[in-house]
Protein backbone atom coordinates (compact mmCIF):
# COMPACT_ATOMS: atom_id res chain seq x y z
CA UNK A 1 0.00 0.00 0.00
CA UNK A 2 1.37 3.41 -0.90
CA UNK A 3 2.10 6.06 1.67
CA UNK A 4 -0.72 8.09 0.22
CA UNK A 5 -3.17 5.22 0.79
CA UNK A 6 -1.97 4.59 4.36
CA UNK A 7 -2.53 8.18 5.60
CA UNK A 8 -6.35 7.93 6.01
CA UNK A 9 -5.95 4.72 8.00
CA UNK A 10 -3.40 6.37 10.26
CA UNK A 11 -5.63 9.46 10.70
CA UNK A 12 -8.58 7.25 11.59
CA UNK A 13 -6.49 5.38 14.16
CA UNK A 14 -5.26 8.68 15.69
CA UNK A 15 -8.83 10.01 15.82
CA UNK A 16 -10.05 6.90 17.57
CA UNK A 17 -7.21 7.15 20.07
CA UNK A 18 -8.04 10.80 20.77
CA UNK A 19 -11.69 9.97 21.35
CA UNK A 20 -10.73 7.17 23.72
CA UNK A 21 -8.38 9.47 25.61
CA UNK A 22 -11.01 12.18 25.81
CA UNK A 23 -13.61 9.74 27.14
CA UNK A 24 -11.14 8.54 29.73
CA UNK A 25 -10.42 12.08 30.87
CA UNK A 26 -14.08 13.01 31.29
CA UNK A 27 -15.36 9.65 32.59
CA UNK A 28 -16.24 9.92 36.31
CA UNK A 29 -13.84 8.12 38.59
CA UNK A 30 -14.94 5.72 41.32
CA UNK A 31 -14.24 8.45 43.86
CA UNK A 32 -16.46 10.89 41.95
CA UNK A 33 -19.29 8.37 41.85
CA UNK A 34 -19.03 7.75 45.58
CA UNK A 35 -18.92 11.49 46.34
CA UNK A 36 -21.99 12.15 44.16
CA UNK A 37 -23.92 9.28 45.74
CA UNK A 38 -23.08 10.52 49.24
CA UNK A 39 -24.20 14.07 48.36
CA UNK A 40 -27.47 12.82 46.93
CA UNK A 41 -28.12 10.72 50.03
CA UNK A 42 -27.37 13.65 52.31
CA UNK A 43 -29.70 15.91 50.31
CA UNK A 44 -32.42 13.29 50.61
CA UNK A 45 -32.03 13.29 54.37
CA UNK A 46 -31.57 17.03 54.87
CA UNK A 47 -34.34 18.32 52.62
CA UNK A 48 -37.20 16.61 54.50
CA UNK A 49 -35.69 17.76 57.78
CA UNK A 50 -35.53 21.37 56.58
CA UNK A 51 -39.05 21.25 55.19
CA UNK A 52 -40.27 19.67 58.40
CA UNK A 53 -38.62 22.39 60.48
CA UNK A 54 -40.18 25.07 58.31
CA UNK A 55 -43.60 23.50 58.66
CA UNK A 56 -43.19 23.24 62.43
CA UNK A 57 -42.02 26.86 62.59
CA UNK A 58 -44.96 28.01 60.54
CA UNK A 59 -47.36 26.18 62.82
CA UNK A 60 -45.70 27.49 65.97
CA UNK A 61 -45.55 31.10 64.75
CA UNK A 62 -48.50 33.29 65.68
CA UNK A 63 -50.95 33.87 62.85
CA UNK A 64 -50.17 37.23 61.22
CA UNK A 65 -52.96 39.73 61.11
CA UNK A 66 -54.80 39.86 57.81
CA UNK A 67 -53.64 42.53 55.38
CA UNK A 68 -55.67 45.70 55.54
CA UNK A 69 -58.12 46.11 52.70
CA UNK A 70 -59.21 49.62 51.78
CA UNK A 71 -61.60 50.71 49.07
CA UNK A 72 -63.47 53.81 48.09
CA UNK A 73 -62.95 56.98 50.08
CA UNK A 74 -61.67 56.50 53.62
CA UNK A 75 -60.92 58.91 56.44
CA UNK A 76 -57.39 58.88 57.82
CA UNK A 77 -55.61 60.94 60.44
CA UNK A 78 -52.13 62.26 59.75
CA UNK A 79 -49.60 64.17 61.82
CA UNK A 80 -48.72 67.10 59.57
CA UNK A 81 -46.22 69.71 60.72
CA UNK A 82 -46.90 68.84 64.36
CA UNK A 83 -50.69 68.94 64.13
CA UNK A 84 -53.18 66.11 63.76
CA UNK A 85 -55.46 66.41 60.79
CA UNK A 86 -58.18 64.17 59.37
CA UNK A 87 -58.39 63.79 55.62
CA UNK A 88 -60.63 61.83 53.29
CA UNK A 89 -58.61 60.05 50.65
CA UNK A 90 -58.74 57.06 48.35
CA UNK A 91 -56.23 54.24 48.95
CA UNK A 92 -54.42 55.30 45.76
CA UNK A 93 -54.13 58.97 46.78
CA UNK A 94 -50.51 60.07 47.05
CA UNK A 95 -49.26 61.94 50.07
CA UNK A 96 -48.52 64.94 47.85
CA UNK A 97 -52.05 64.98 46.45
CA UNK A 98 -53.54 64.61 49.92
CA UNK A 99 -51.56 67.57 51.28
CA UNK A 100 -52.22 69.82 48.31
CA UNK A 101 -55.87 68.97 47.66
CA UNK A 102 -57.32 67.27 50.74
CA UNK A 103 -55.71 69.07 53.67
CA UNK A 104 -57.42 72.04 55.31
CA UNK A 105 -55.90 74.49 54.69
CA UNK A 106 -54.21 73.11 51.56
CA UNK A 107 -50.45 72.73 51.88
CA UNK A 108 -49.21 73.72 48.43
CA UNK A 109 -45.57 74.39 49.29
CA UNK A 110 -44.55 70.96 48.00
CA UNK A 111 -44.83 71.22 44.23
CA UNK A 112 -46.36 68.77 41.78
CA UNK A 113 -44.00 68.84 38.80
CA UNK A 114 -42.93 65.49 37.32
CA UNK A 115 -45.25 63.27 39.41
CA UNK A 116 -42.77 60.44 38.86
CA UNK A 117 -40.11 60.88 41.53
CA UNK A 118 -37.61 62.39 39.11
CA UNK A 119 -37.33 66.07 40.04
CA UNK A 120 -37.51 66.33 43.83
CA UNK A 121 -39.84 69.33 43.84
CA UNK A 122 -42.20 67.49 46.20
CA UNK A 123 -39.49 66.46 48.70
CA UNK A 124 -40.74 66.30 52.27
CA UNK A 125 -39.89 64.60 55.54
CA UNK A 126 -41.87 61.52 56.49
CA UNK A 127 -41.00 59.68 59.66
CA UNK A 128 -37.53 61.23 59.74
CA UNK A 129 -36.74 60.32 56.14
CA UNK A 130 -36.58 62.55 53.09
CA UNK A 131 -39.12 61.24 50.57
CA UNK A 132 -40.81 62.20 47.33
CA UNK A 133 -44.41 62.99 48.20
CA UNK A 134 -45.57 61.94 44.74
CA UNK A 135 -44.34 58.38 45.36
CA UNK A 136 -45.82 57.91 48.84
CA UNK A 137 -49.38 56.82 49.56
CA UNK A 138 -51.25 58.97 52.03
CA UNK A 139 -52.61 55.92 53.87
CA UNK A 140 -49.04 54.73 54.48
CA UNK A 141 -48.21 57.98 56.27
CA UNK A 142 -50.49 57.14 59.19
CA UNK A 143 -48.54 57.00 62.42
CA UNK A 144 -45.62 58.97 60.99
CA UNK A 145 -44.68 62.61 61.44
CA UNK A 146 -44.97 64.43 58.11
CA UNK A 147 -43.15 67.72 57.71
CA UNK A 148 -43.40 69.95 54.66
CA UNK A 149 -41.68 73.21 53.80
CA UNK A 150 -44.49 75.06 55.58
CA UNK A 151 -43.50 73.37 58.82
CA UNK A 152 -39.95 74.73 58.85
CA UNK A 153 -40.74 78.25 59.95
CA UNK A 154 -41.84 79.20 63.45
CA UNK A 155 -44.72 81.62 63.15
CA UNK A 156 -43.53 84.40 60.87
CA UNK A 157 -39.86 83.54 61.38
CA UNK A 158 -38.20 81.63 58.56
CA UNK A 159 -35.75 78.85 59.26
CA UNK A 160 -32.03 79.43 58.77
CA UNK A 161 -32.09 77.55 55.46
CA UNK A 162 -35.08 79.53 54.20
CA UNK A 163 -33.42 82.82 55.13
CA UNK A 164 -30.19 81.76 53.43
CA UNK A 165 -32.09 80.99 50.22
CA UNK A 166 -33.49 84.50 50.26
CA UNK A 167 -30.14 86.13 51.06
CA UNK A 168 -28.19 84.15 48.43
CA UNK A 169 -30.85 84.48 45.74
CA UNK A 170 -31.12 80.69 45.56
CA UNK A 171 -34.44 80.58 43.73
CA UNK A 172 -35.46 81.45 40.20
CA UNK A 173 -38.89 80.27 39.05
CA UNK A 174 -39.45 78.75 42.50
CA UNK A 175 -40.90 75.38 41.52
CA UNK A 176 -37.86 73.45 42.70
CA UNK A 177 -37.11 75.68 45.70
CA UNK A 178 -39.22 73.89 48.36
CA UNK A 179 -37.65 70.55 47.44
CA UNK A 180 -34.12 71.95 47.70
CA UNK A 181 -34.94 73.62 51.01
CA UNK A 182 -36.23 70.33 52.43
CA UNK A 183 -33.28 68.33 51.09
CA UNK A 184 -30.70 70.73 52.55
CA UNK A 185 -32.58 71.02 55.83
CA UNK A 186 -32.58 67.23 56.17
CA UNK A 187 -28.88 67.12 55.32
CA UNK A 188 -27.85 69.78 57.81
CA UNK A 189 -30.00 68.35 60.59
CA UNK A 190 -28.05 65.10 60.23
CA UNK A 191 -24.69 66.66 59.29
CA UNK A 192 -24.43 70.18 60.75
CA UNK A 193 -20.84 70.53 59.50
CA UNK A 194 -21.52 69.23 56.00
CA UNK A 195 -19.03 70.20 53.32
CA UNK A 196 -19.80 71.08 49.72
CA UNK A 197 -19.52 67.50 48.48
CA UNK A 198 -21.99 66.21 51.06
CA UNK A 199 -24.39 69.05 50.27
CA UNK A 200 -24.20 68.26 46.56
CA UNK A 201 -24.88 64.61 47.30
CA UNK A 202 -27.87 65.56 49.45
CA UNK A 203 -29.31 67.51 46.51
CA UNK A 204 -28.59 64.83 43.92
CA UNK A 205 -32.27 63.94 43.72
CA UNK A 206 -33.38 67.53 43.09
CA UNK A 207 -33.38 69.20 39.69
CA UNK A 208 -33.31 72.91 38.84
CA UNK A 209 -33.92 73.73 35.18
CA UNK A 210 -33.05 77.37 35.80
CA UNK A 211 -29.47 76.48 36.76
CA UNK A 212 -29.42 78.10 40.18
CA UNK A 213 -27.56 75.25 41.90
CA UNK A 214 -24.46 77.39 42.65
CA UNK A 215 -26.64 79.75 44.68
CA UNK A 216 -28.31 76.81 46.39
CA UNK A 217 -24.95 75.40 47.45
CA UNK A 218 -23.80 78.85 48.58
CA UNK A 219 -26.91 79.21 50.72
CA UNK A 220 -26.34 75.82 52.33
CA UNK A 221 -22.69 76.56 53.09
CA UNK A 222 -23.62 79.89 54.63
CA UNK A 223 -25.85 78.05 57.11
CA UNK A 224 -23.01 75.66 57.95
CA UNK A 225 -20.67 78.59 58.49
CA UNK A 226 -23.25 80.49 60.52
CA UNK A 227 -23.58 83.21 57.91
CA UNK A 228 -27.37 83.10 57.59
CA UNK A 229 -28.91 86.00 59.50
Amino acid sequence: MSGHDARPETDAHDSASNETGRAARFAPSRRDLMRTSASAAAAGLVAPAVLGAQSTSALAAPVASAAETLSGEVEIELSINGAQQKLKVEPRTTLLDALRNRANPPLTGSKLVCDRGNCGACSMNEGGKLVYGCLQLAVDARGKDVRTVEGLQQGDELSAVQRAFCEKDASMCGFCTPGFVMAITHCLENHPKADLERIKAACAGNLCRCGTQPHVFEAALSVVQGGAK
